[in-house]
């Protein structure tokens, strides 16, 4: 199943538009702001920088019809620089946690969401993970709230260093269809 995003330069869906059915490290080509998008199919991640660096924010099939009254979630939606598709998975869903850098210290495997670390697995942080299967959104507080990190497959050894200083206290699985 393809995704399909259309973002708008103006509220309301009006003005300048551009269409996107994958990924897009630099939208600043396209159009200049953003201030509403239309998610047509399936679910994306948008960025505040470019090479999806930054802010993130989880987007699933719906009309956004001004960006603006969305700030309550922390994201300037003039700034979007770059999104990301995320592909539906299929299948079970496994990600090891470790409370420090470089997999070190304390870890847990999760195969269903966790709204709160440190009351489940008595674990006072997260500084690293491997996501063996699926894709993930991790919160940096406890029951889904805070700025958000989207995790697809892979090895990620330190939070600090992709975020400046970012941890994570809750973890959910994106079983989206959208």
């Amino acid at each position: 199943m393809m995704g399909k995003i259309t973002f708008y330069e103006e509220k309301n869906f009006q003005g300048r538009s551009y269409e996107c059915m994958s990924d897009c490290s630099d939208m600043s080509s396209h159009m200049s702001r953003c201030q509403s998008c239309r998610v047509e199919s399936g679910c994306f991640m948008l960025y505040e920088k470019n090479n999806y660096m930054g802010q993130q924010f989880f987007m699933r099939r719906g009309e956004y019809n001004d960006m603006h009254r969305m700030q309550s979630m922390g994201m300037m939606f003039d700034n979007i620089r770059s999104c990301r598709m995320i592909p539906f998975h299929r299948g079970q869903f496994r990600m090891k946690i470790y409370e420090r850098e470089n997999f070190g210290g304390q870890s847990n495997e999760m195969m269903d969401d966790c709204d709160n670390i440190q009351e489940r697995y008595r674990m006072s942080d997260c500084q690293s993970c491997h996501v063996m299967d699926g894709h993930w959104l991790m919160y940096e507080q406890p029951h889904y709230k805070g700025r958000m990190m989207y995790m697809r497959p892979g090895e990620y050894r330190s939070f600090r260093e992709m975020m400046s200083g970012q941890r994570f206290m809750s973890m959910r699985r994106i079983t989206d269809m959208c």
